[in-house]
């Protein structure tokens, strides 16, 4: 029979009555065992000072809470801590929570069950469970028995913290488990199938702050479906079916997420309300225009990537004031309400006062209307890359004073221009980017006054640098209003004091002038794509040689007279890429003693390094690329391994050729290779053994004629000379 010894209810023994002395040495160590595992839990101290301790059944025990999660568990073990507050059960095949089994944890504040195979929970596994505050039940199968578990739900009256993700619950089944929990704030309903939204899903939930609806079905959303949940803060609607948003009132909200949808509108409420909204994504959607945002906002971050937007204004011969304005007619049940918006300025009625981040990037947009950036004075991130810009007029006033970064890389601007006086705005500008557009040059004050700009990218533009000294016929100081698009500019980078990282990539570059950034600290240059931008000397980099960490020369035609890189100056420099040029050998890098990283990469190398070679940057380099080289098989015979393998990044696929093929250099043996031994042979002998064949092939030719036409021969020579014959 089984006998529970007092004081260990998890810990049963085998008593048979005809033996008491093994039933008294079994109770005994079941005593002790418990005794251990008790002063186990108490005393256990990890190096930071948590309580740690590994239960029998293998779970993981920190103070008050207890991660159970993947111990292959049927049931929730009854010998945990009942002290603990926080129990995590994930990935334990369960199948069923039956009722009271969480009765020896009383004091349970949180519990997740995620992927617990969950079918059914009993109407009374939660009975005793009035402290709990947060449960986790994602990821499970209680859309089978929905009923059962929205009972056993409806008993944790004190519950704040919801998740039934991944349960494949419709929007009656949520109704339902949601019923009276009052006291809940937050919900979340993710990857389920719901499908239509009323009133009645969240009706009761007054104190929800925070709801979750991502990744359902949802293709329609009734009037009021929202309007119970006064305290709604956060509300994730991404990766659903919408296709529009109109009149849309939720004034409580702080962020709103509707990406990943359908949208082609979203028209706010013309109410005069204060909008409580902080962040509202619409990225990745079909939107046609402009979102006609709220009247009254404290809205600061906008995201409208990846959309169809544009405005039409310029694009359109609107002489009538009737062919600029729709109207949307909105029928809910009995009443019909008409909005009216202007069509090309959707902007204009919208309140952008407190916008600091704007993301427009990957849509249509072709111009920029006058008064758009006016209308956001606190505007400090502005990303407009990847649309159809083909030209930008920065007019007074815009931006804004406090726009730090700008992006309008891949676009196809080919000429900027800047109203007189607009540089001082763009005094607080840290970042530019105009990479991947069609620009000659950018106006000659749009660094003047920009004294905390650190970042600049002009990549893949046809761009020249101002020669020094500057050509009288090009004043500085004066304004230039415009520049036409195919006028010839320059671009001048000598004493932009704050300006650390610069990139010139594929931009077409002549020969450097020694002084090409004389006064200005970079640390960071690339100058890849530029063929002979250096004529194989690093003289022209002299100037920003005691600031540079960081330099990359991928592409730009070095050549083995380029092999001496002479880099003393440059006593910071960390990171050096001269993949993809024309280098035979191995450079000899002189005077970079803080050099972590060098790129060898596409290079025309035949030779790994020597050890002499190694060793000039052994002391400091972290690591170094020799891939993509065309090595010799027979020429790395003896010194196949580097000094420091480690260092070498990408040495598993540094390959070599061997004739026709193509070898890991890693998996060579250690001796020459067997297609190598003919190589190795005296060249005078190997001369030999190919002509001496084709000699002896000659002569057998010859002593075959000779054999053939012999008669013949003889007889001719008889009958011409007629020599008389003694007998």
């Amino acid at each position: 029979m089984q006998s529970s010894l007092p004081g260990c209810p998890g810990l049963t023994c085998l008593c048979p009555a005809s033996v008491h002395s093994v039933a008294l040495e079994m109770e005994l160590l079941s005593l002790w065992l418990c005794l251990g595992f008790h002063f186990s839990t108490l005393q256990w101290r990890n190096g930071s000072g948590a309580a740690t301790a590994v239960s029998p059944g293998g779970c993981q025990l920190m103070g008050v809470t207890v991660d159970c999660q993947g111990q292959n568990f049927v049931s929730v073990p009854t010998s945990l801590p009942p002290h603990s507050r926080v129990l995590i059960l994930d990935a334990n095949p369960l199948g069923t929570l039956w009722n009271h089994s969480l009765q020896p944890y009383p004091l349970l504040e949180s519990l997740s069950l995620r992927s617990c195979q969950l079918v059914c929970i009993g109407y009374h596994a939660f009975q005793e469970q009035g402290h709990l505050r947060s449960l986790a039940l994602a990821d499970n199968s209680l859309s089978e028995n929905y009923k059962e578990t929205a009972a056993a739900l409806h008993t944790l009256q004190g519950l704040q913290k919801l998740d039934l993700s991944g349960n494949s619950l419709t929007e009656d089944m949520a109704a339902l488990m949601l019923q009276n929990l009052s006291s809940l704030e937050a919900v979340s309903l993710a990857r389920n199938t719901l499908m239509r939204l009323d009133e009645s899903v969240f009706e009761g939930l007054e104190n929800l702050r925070e709801l979750d609806l991502q990744r359902n079905y949802i293709f329609e959303i009734e009037g009021g479906a929202f309007d119970s949940l006064m305290e709604l803060r956060h509300l994730n609607l991404a990766y659903n079916n919408l296709p529009c948003i109109v009149d849309f009132g939720l004034s409580q909200l702080h962020v709103l997420n509707v990406s990943y949808n359908s949208l082609e509108w979203f028209l706010a409420s013309r109410q005069e309300t204060t909008f409580e909204l902080e962040t509202l994504d619409l990225s990745h959607n079909q939107l046609l225009f402009f979102p006609l945002l709220p009247q009254c906002s404290k809205l600061h971050s906008l995201l409208l990537q990846d959309n169809n937007m544009g405005f039409y204004k310029d694009l359109y011969n609107t002489s009538s004031p009737q062919e600029m304005v729709a109207q949307f007619l909105l029928v809910d049940g009995n009443v019909t309400n008409v909005t009216t918006v202007n069509l090309w300025e959707e902007f204009a009625s919208s309140d952008l006062s407190a916008l600091r981040f704007l993301d427009m990037s990957q849509n249509q947009f072709q111009y920029l209307p006058d008064g758009f950036l006016k209308k956001m004075p606190s505007l400090a991130h502005l990303n407009l890359n990847r649309n159809c810009l083909a030209s930008l007029h920065f007019r007074e006033r815009e931006p804004a004073g406090a726009l730090a970064e700008l992006d309008l890389s891949h676009n196809m601007l080919s000429e900027l221009r800047l109203a007189p006086g607009l540089a001082r705005c763009l005094g607080s500008l840290r970042l530019l980017n105009l990479s991947d557009n069609q620009l000659l040059g950018v106006p000659a004050r749009l660094f003047a006054d920009a004294n905390n700009l650190t970042t600049i990218d002009l990549s893949h533009n046809q761009i020249s640098l101002c020669p020094w000294p500057l050509p009288v016929q090009v004043p500085l100081p004066l304004p230039v209003p415009s520049m036409p698009a195919n006028a010839p500019s320059c671009v001048d980078f000598r004493n932009m004091v704050s300006l650390k990282r610069l990139s010139l990539e594929g931009c077409g570059l002549r020969v450097f002038q020694d002084c090409a950034f004389q006064g200005t600290p970079l640390t960071h240059l690339d100058l890849s794509g530029n063929w002979g931008v250096l004529n194989g000397s690093m003289a022209p980099l002299r100037a920003v040689a005691p600031t540079l960490q960081a330099l990359s020369l991928r592409n730009v035609g070095l050549s083995p007279a380029s092999e001496k890189l002479d880099l003393s100056g440059f006593e910071h420099l960390r990171e050096l890429d001269l993949s993809g040029n024309c280098l035979t050998s191995f450079p000899r890098l002189q005077g970079s003693p803080a050099l972590r990283t060098l790129d060898l990469r596409r290079n025309r190398l035949t030779a790994l390094p020597t050890r002499a070679e190694w060793a000039q940057v052994a002391g400091s380099l972290r690591a170094v690329y020799l891939s993509q080289n065309p090595y010799d098989c027979c020429g790395l015979d003896g010194r196949v391994a580097p000094p420091r393998l480690d260092t070498v990044a990408d040495w598993a696929v540094v390959t070599c050729n061997l004739s026709s093929k193509v070898l890991r250099v890693a998996e060579l043996p250690a001796g020459a290779p067997q297609g190598c031994k003919w190589e190795r042979v005296d060249m005078g002998l190997l001369y030999l053994v190919l002509i001496l064949p084709s000699c002896l092939t000659l002569l057998v030719a010859c002593t075959v004629i000779f054999l053939t036409f012999k008669k013949p021969l003889l007889q001719v020579i008889k009958s011409r000379c007629h020599w008389s014959t003694i007998y």
